[in-house]
């Protein structure tokens, strides 16, 4: 019999333990997964975070580019007209555009409508702002129930301003809920934008009751110095 098997170890043998490399070997080799399934579920955590916060970033740019658009618009309107868009500028905006809209004058979506009419305003999308009760703008704008319908429009508008006016005067504000006189506060990360009148928008904190706070004030209370003792003449969105 050749001696190779006089060494076999019978079948039913146990067998011998693992030497101390190959223990070793097993515990890095343990160690190494649990190192790379931590690492991918961190890297999915971190884009999960990353991409929720460009989604929130751009909801809040979104509302400050609104309210800048919106401005610009407004300042080229009164250049053209004299005024903001108010009840006086109505007849002289059909007479040049030629418009066929009511144009009223009750709330700002009206009020906005004659950004339309005198051809400034080409997009609904600048009035937007992120609300519970609002809507993407359809982009269709040529009669009075398509102008800025019902929840097209996020941003309130102080009537009756001109630009000579107090700089730090609001002049359009939002989001507001639609179809109320309350700001939304769980949208925008609680923030209001505020348009004033030297053309630039502010973040202003939004209370628990929907209102905007100034220097520990709503800012539509009459005495903040840029009301000068009279409540402003808010029109809401509809």
């Amino acid at each position: 019999m050749p001696d190779q098997l006089l060494h076999q170890p019978p079948p039913d043998a146990p067998a011998p333990p693992p030497s101390e490399a190959a223990l070793y070997s097993r515990e890095k080799m343990k160690w190494l997964i649990q190192i790379g399934v931590g690492s991918m579920v961190l890297l999915l955590l971190l884009f999960v975070l990353q991409k929720m916060g460009r989604m929130r970033d751009h909801g809040e740019r979104e509302i400050y580019n609104n309210a800048r658009q919106v401005g610009m618009a407004l300042f080229e309107f009164e250049t053209e007209y004299g005024h903001f868009p108010e009840s006086s500028t109505v007849a002289e905006v059909k007479r040049k555009g030629g418009s066929l809209l009511t144009l009223g004058g009750h709330s700002s979506n009206d009020l906005f409508a004659q950004l339309f009419a005198a051809g400034i305003a080409q997009s609904e999308s600048m009035f937007y702002a992120k609300s519970k009760a609002s809507k993407k703008p359809d982009a269709i704008w040529n009669s009075d129930a398509t102008v800025l319908a019902h929840g097209e429009c996020g941003f309130a508008y102080i009537y009756g301003l001109a630009s000579t006016g107090d700089p730090d005067t609001p002049l359009i504000f939002g989001p507001v809920i639609p179809g109320t006189t309350t700001l939304d506060r769980k949208s925008n990360d609680g923030k209001a934008a505020v348009l004033r009148m030297d053309n630039s928008v502010t973040r202003l904190p939004i209370d628990s009751s929907g209102k905007i706070i100034y220097k520990g004030m709503d800012l539509l209370d009459p005495r903040q110095p840029f009301w000068h003792g009279k409540a402003p003449d808010v029109r809401w969105p509809k």
